[in-house]
């Protein structure tokens, strides 16, 4: 008998905690909905402070100078003005090989012959914990400074970490970003998307295990540290491209007043179509993350140091360009 009213209760909780969740996500839906309605102002656009993550061939000695011109012929015609190229990752123990990036010097020499102006950032990363790069440990730390001041040797403007997935209040990673401007006047990193609303980082950490979102308070002090931060909104799970353009918003809202303003931010967009799952593949667009980078930026107001930031080279298609120069260039 004790044991069918326990049963009772336990199914209960269940029920009740799954009613929560069904209303916290029809309230966030609603939310986001409403946000990526109206117009954007005329002069919400580009201000010629974009990026673009680079995959690894630019560094491995797949890519020629023939191809950095090609580049150059594609780049000068928009406001990417930042390339963070993949030149990692980082083992894990944090040591950074060099033979993963042998052709950077030529490639840093080129982008600044073919593209006056452009910065070059070495993109450096891995998958943390999980027996793999365990940040927490001071010795891999330090394994990844030695790394950081080696890369930096080869000419690169800055260093751009994408670290997955760290989580909110991770004391260890502000400490790795306050030792590596020993070595960069340059830093940016990728970030988690930043909690919309009160209790979705909680729900969503208790969904997935690790945190989904990053604490208002948090994310400031990771802006607070570096000179450039990406926010990652693409792979959102968002089905409809409503939900996801009203998800753009908010994230892009939050990023503005949280990061100060001799900071660059960077809205990540999604130009690669493998998400997973056909909705995200039908929701998520270069075209939708731009609309809602420009509603964002016409409810915050003019901005310098506001940009998109294109992932990633190689699975860009000419579309995604177009709606990048369409959508956001005009």
């Amino acid at each position: 008998m004790i044991a069918r009213t326990v049963i009772r209760r336990g199914l209960r909780l269940i029920a009740l905690a799954m009613v929560v969740v069904v209303a916290l996500l029809g309230l966030l839906a609603g939310a986001y909905r409403v946000q990526f309605t109206g117009d954007p102002a005329a002069w919400a656009k580009s201000t010629g402070d974009d990026a673009l993550w680079m995959g690894h061939m630019w560094v491995d000695g797949r890519r020629t100078e023939q191809d950095v011109k090609d580049l150059a012929a594609r780049l000068g015609r928009t406001g990417i003005k930042d390339l963070y190229v993949h030149s990692g990752p980082f083992g894990h123990d944090g040591r950074l090989d060099p033979a993963r990036y042998p052709n950077a010097r030529n490639f840093v020499l080129w982008v600044k012959k073919h593209l006056p102006g452009v910065r070059v950032s070495a993109w450096l990363g891995q998958k943390v914990n999980g027996g793999r790069l365990d940040l927490d440990d001071p010795r891999s730390r330090a394994n990844v400074l030695d790394g950081v001041a080696a890369v930096m040797k080869t000419g690169f403007d800055g260093v751009h970490y994408n670290f997955e997935p760290i989580g909110d209040d991770d004391n260890e990673f502000l400490d790795l970003l306050e030792q590596t401007r020993r070595h960069t006047a340059l830093l940016s990193t990728s970030t988690p998307q930043i909690e919309p609303y009160p209790l979705t980082r909680t729900a969503f950490r208790i969904a997935r295990g690790h945190d989904k979102y990053w604490s208002q308070a948090y994310f400031k002090q990771v802006a607070d540290r570096v000179d450039q931060v990406a926010i990652m909104t693409y792979d959102s799970a968002m089905p409809l491209e409503s939900l996801y353009g009203g998800h753009v918003v908010r994230q892009a809202e939050l990023a503005l007043d949280l990061t100060p303003k001799d900071k660059h931010v960077f809205v990540g967009a999604p130009a690669y179509h493998d998400h997973g799952v056909a909705w995200s593949d039908a929701a998520e667009s270069v075209a939708t993350a731009a609309r809602g980078a420009k509603l964002a930026l016409s409810a915050h107001g003019a901005r310098e140091r506001f940009g998109l930031a294109l992932y990633v080279d190689f699975a860009a298609t000419e579309e995604d360009w177009r709606e990048y120069a369409t959508e956001w260039l005009t």
